[in-house]
């Protein structure tokens, strides 16, 4: 098993007599996200952020869930924090989101140091790039992509939400949907979350078209940004695109056919405002966390469906997490391919790697052991509906944040194991990504063993 040890000083006194960073990129990511969570701990503990007090442990949560991006919260934003304290959130929620690649690269470049190999390859392989200048140009393509696309829907909301606000007040509230939604958090200071926005139609297509934008990827979005047509973008670009108009339109469908009677969710509503809530709540579910309807009142069936598109989440490389769209696709062909009887898997009139597809049974397999043990875990130590924990888990693990309201009654064990989850959800599919891609090939050849398998 490769390790990833994280020795602060010695990286140190390296980067500055090599000018090179010598550490491992896992280590760099994890150890950057524990110096902004505690860093947004301290923040979140001071009495300026805080309208209501509460404890360290409860700032500790908070600053987890908003630098995965996740959205479970154990405080209510709205009445415990105060101004100063939904800005230190939101500004955690902005630099987890964007990630830390991003920001790494670029701080890189500015500072004119130079980027060790095993960390030029990891930018070329989470970039989708073959060459450093062309990451680096994508780096600074992604921020401002992110940023146009943020103050764009903050002008619209600002615009749409004044006509019956203060200004001031709808240019805070949009800001702060805006960036939540872009960096699919799921945060949000509205006491039902979007769910009296089901018959807005303005409100509900800015804010998911930036999940959605979100949740694709930032290589994606650089090459959309380039290429700007569809001929010459990627073939990971088309398959991205694809596939997120397939899953977003077929879970709509179906949770809109199983809602629909539901007398406490979509059933009161008018037949378009159901349309846009079932939209809000399964585009919101793949990547982000906002709730259009009551999810306690939810139907087990439907439920399902939502924590199905949680567990494949978004694009790789994007404010999302998940196994990704990707590695779900790869593993959607190697059934089609075995059902099939052919030898090679095969995605758009090209043969997908063998690496590839290690890596997404790998990342499937470990994925689903780690939400296999947090529900097996939580499930020991709370007596709560089996579907709800089964919910409240993939939330954490994906940085979905989707809940039905169980994390404030969760005890403390559940809600520790609830923030390694989303941490480890975050970073655990880059750490393993990056720990298949750089082991060795063993020159040893073994003789094969039949097993029967089926």
């Amino acid at each position: 098993m490769a390790r990833f040890p994280i020795q602060p000083l010695n990286i140190y006194r390296r980067a500055r007599h090599t000018g090179q960073l010598q550490a491992s990129p896992p280590a760099i990511l994890a150890g950057s996200f524990v110096v902004l969570i505690l860093l947004g701990t301290l923040l979140l503990s001071l009495p300026i952020s805080q309208r209501r007090p509460f404890g360290l442990f409860e700032a500790f949560f908070t600053a987890t869930s908003s630098v995965t991006v996740t959205g479970l919260t154990i405080i209510d934003p709205i009445h415990d924090l105060t101004f100063f304290g939904q800005a230190v959130m939101l500004a955690m929620v902005q630099i987890g989101g964007i990630g830390f690649v991003t920001f790494a690269i670029i701080a890189a470049v500015t500072l004119g140091k130079r980027v060790s190999l095993k960390y030029r390859a990891l930018a070329l392989e989470a970039f989708n790039q073959t060459s450093m200048q062309r990451v680096k140009s994508t780096a600074f393509i992604v921020l401002k992509f992110s940023l146009a696309i943020e103050l764009t829907a903050i002008l619209v909301l600002t615009l749409w939400w004044w006509r019956h606000d203060r200004f001031e007040h709808a240019f805070l509230m949009a800001g702060f949907h805006a960036v939540s939604a872009f960096n699919n958090a799921g945060l949000t200071l509205f006491p039902n979350s979007l769910a009296s926005f089901s018959g807005d139609p303005v409100t509900t297509f800015v804010l998911t078209f930036c999940v959605i934008l979100g949740g694709l990827g930032f290589s994606v979005l650089a090459d959309i940004h380039q290429k700007r047509a569809w001929s010459t973008l990627s073939y990971y670009t088309r398959l991205m695109i694809l596939g997120t108009l397939i899953l977003n339109l077929l879970g709509w469908i179906l949770f809109w056919l199983i809602e629909a009677n539901n007398p406490f969710t979509l059933g009161p509503l008018p037949v378009a405002s159901q349309g846009l809530a079932a939209w809000t709540q399964v585009v919101s579910a793949r990547t982000a966390g906002f709730a259009s309807v009551d999810i306690d009142q939810l139907r087990d069936s439907s439920r399902f469906l939502l924590v199905g598109l949680m567990f494949i989440g978004g694009g790789s490389l994007s404010t999302a997490s998940g196994i990704k769209l990707g590695t779900f696709i790869i593993l959607m062909a190697v059934v089609r391919s075995y059902i099939r009887q052919r030898k090679e898997v095969v995605l758009m009139n090209r043969t997908v790697a063998p690496e590839s597809i290690h890596k997404a049974l790998a990342l499937l397999m470990v994925s689903a052991l780690l939400v296999c043990v947090g529900i097996f875990v939580i499930s020991l130590l709370e007596h709560m509906p089996f579907i709800s924990i089964v919910m409240e888990v993939m939330a954490a693990f994906s940085t979905t944040g989707l809940s039905p309201e169980l994390t404030p009654a969760l005890s403390r064990p559940s809600q520790i194991l609830l923030m390694v989850l989303m941490f480890v959800g975050r970073l655990g599919p880059l750490t393993l990504v990056y720990n298949l891609g750089t082991q060795g090939h063993s020159r040893v050849r073994h003789p094969e063993i039949p097993i029967q398998v089926g």
